[in-house]
């Protein structure tokens, strides 16, 4: 969850109603639903309603008739539906979790089917059944996977031999590539197409590191990156302000990252730890149609390849993890896209600007601009870090927190429900991003990461527990040709509730995929728990 704001939304209330939803029950007594309001929140507004079935409608019935769900969507927006009962089962009793949905999307909801028509006529919404196409066995033929060879290792500092988290590997030939995990361990699936090229590792700080299969042994090759120092004097002749750069780097943003649609192949996970224990996790292979930066109101369009889900069996009973909208919260977080409030850097906005440092990121000089709101403004925002290319002015990396001076006061922005008997205080909002290049030139959005944490304290407890929700997604793969629009049927909701998505296991669940490796606690975690 993100609480800044976009250019053409700056109303909190408003803000607020695009929270993703997490409940959790954390034993019997809790099930009276503690919900927590998760991930990210820059909005968009729709400048007309020219397509009322893109208009955002509000669920409030948390079980109900189809009819009755049909028939409070018609008074909100006024408009009527037609559909004879091949289409929809009036009488059906459905359960829809509550909250804000796309009109488009909420009606396959209700129907339960992706084989749904709909047209506008008037002031009429026509529904109607479309016979999915039928295949041929004997002429249907499954695409083989083309083969490849997968490698695994760990990547530490030359010095220190601390582990890196979060460094970024690409095979150069292509746009394919994956990120370390928290305890600095990757795994990178290579097409035997692509066996002679070479691997790049990069991360901020650091100098690129490169290496082919070659060096590989055994298929698995550990590897150091070596700290980039900055000499003093080139941090001495640069008099930079940050406000102009940062006003630069919007500006630039047609020559560095794409304007035309591109296909994105990602790796997406998100996790609940509660008492420092996992107790949920689900990792999903989407493929997302991703429309280029001055597309700032369009949606990305998503579609769901491979996913499972864990959940820690002995708490199956007592602990209910619901997250909503996690994949739009990390496809929200392309801050080039969509621009936050802390970007917009007007003499009249609420953050101070400083030049704090110069490092490198990919081999490429950045400039280290810190944010954080001014003085006198005592309400919640974000401070952080940009890490913008001192060359072409591209934004490569961010770090952004709610300021920890003022983060429990943004509790209250978070939940939106409480328990009677527990109390609930944010003590963390932390999220990264970055981008990189593609063969191109332009730059992709890379890997998102965010990390809430919370205190929980029972009434008339003197001890507290915490609870952990994070999410974090990687961009593993990037097309620019023949780059087509998810067909309608096939396209999942970004703001769908992952876990209670129903989609078949796959054993081989990576095969040639690249993937986040689950850390060891993760590890064990799955192979306790997974059936």
């Amino acid at each position: 969850m993100i609480l800044f704001r976009t250019q053409r939304y700056r109303g909190t209330e408003m803000l607020h109603r695009k929270q993703g939803i997490i409940k959790l029950c954390a034993s019997v007594s809790l099930c009276s639903k503690i919900i927590v309001l998760l991930l990210f929140a820059a909005t968009s507004v729709y400048a007309n309603n020219s397509d009322i079935l893109d208009r955002e409608i509000r669920i409030s019935l948390s079980k109900a008739t189809k009819y009755q769900y049909l028939r409070s969507i018609s008074d909100e927006i006024g408009y009527q539906f037609v559909y004879d009962s091949s289409v929809i089962n009036n009488d059906k009793e459905i359960a829809i979790s509550p909250g804000l949905y796309v009109l488009r999307e909420v009606i396959p909801i209700i129907a339960e089917s992706n084989h749904i028509d709909i047209k506008i006529v008037g002031k009429h919404i026509v529904l109607s059944m479309v016979a999915p196409k039928l295949v041929n066995p004997a002429i249907a033929v499954k695409p083989e996977t083309p083969p490849y060879t997968v490698i695994t290792g760990r990547i530490f500092d030359l010095f220190s031999k601390e582990i890196i988290s979060s460094a970024t590997l690409i095979i150069t030939d292509a746009g394919i590539g994956t990120v370390s995990n928290q305890d600095g361990v990757f795994r990178l699936a290579i097409p035997d197409s692509l066996k002679s090229s070479t691997i790049r590792i990069s991360h901020i700080g650091y100098v690129n590191r490169e290496f082919t299969l070659r060096e590989v042994t055994d298929g698995r090759i550990d590897l150091s990156l070596e700290p980039k120092v900055i000499p003093l004097q080139e941090v001495v002749i640069r008099v930079i302000n940050p406000i102009q750069t940062i006003q630069k780097m919007l500006d630039e943003r047609k020559y560095n990252y794409a304007s035309n649609p591109v296909d994105l192949t990602v790796f997406y996970r998100e996790a609940i730890e509660h008492k420092k224990k996992n107790v949920d996790l689900t990792e999903t292979v989407l493929n997302i149609y991703k429309t280029g930066y001055d597309y700032e109101h369009s949606n990305d369009q998503v579609r769901l390849m491979k996913m499972r889900r864990i959940i820690d069996q002995q708490e199956r009973d007592t602990i209910l993890t619901k997250v909503k909208a996690g994949i739009y919260s990390a496809l929200m977080l392309d801050v080039v896209k969509h621009v936050p409030d802390f970007l917009e850097v007007s003499p009249a906005n609420e953050f101070a600007y400083t030049f704090a440092d110069m490092s490198v990121v990919d081999n490429r000089l950045v400039y280290v601009i810190a944010f954080e709101q001014k003085q006198h403004i005592k309400t919640p925002l974000f401070k952080g870090q940009l890490y913008i290319d001192t060359d072409n002015y591209a934004l490569l990396e961010a770090h952004i927190e709610i300021n920890p001076e003022y983060v429990e006061k943004a509790t209250s922005l978070y939940v939106e429900k409480r328990s009677r008997n527990f109390r609930l205080t944010l003590r963390k909002a932390a999220y990264t991003l970055s981008y990189r290049p593609g063969l191109d030139g332009l730059h992709y959005l890379n890997h998102v990461r965010g990390d809430l944490e919370f205190r929980v304290r029972r009434k008339r407890h003197w001890f507290s527990s915490t609870l952990k929700v994070w999410f974090e997604m990687v961009n593993c793969k990037v097309d620019t040709e023949n780059v087509q629009p998810i067909p309608r049927q096939e396209r999942f909701s970004p703001r769908s509730i992952l876990s209670e998505t129903t989609h078949a296991y796959d054993p081989d669940f990576w095969g040639g995929m690249n993937v986040i490796v689950p850390e060891e606690e993760l590890k064990e975690f799955i192979l306790k728990n997974l059936q």
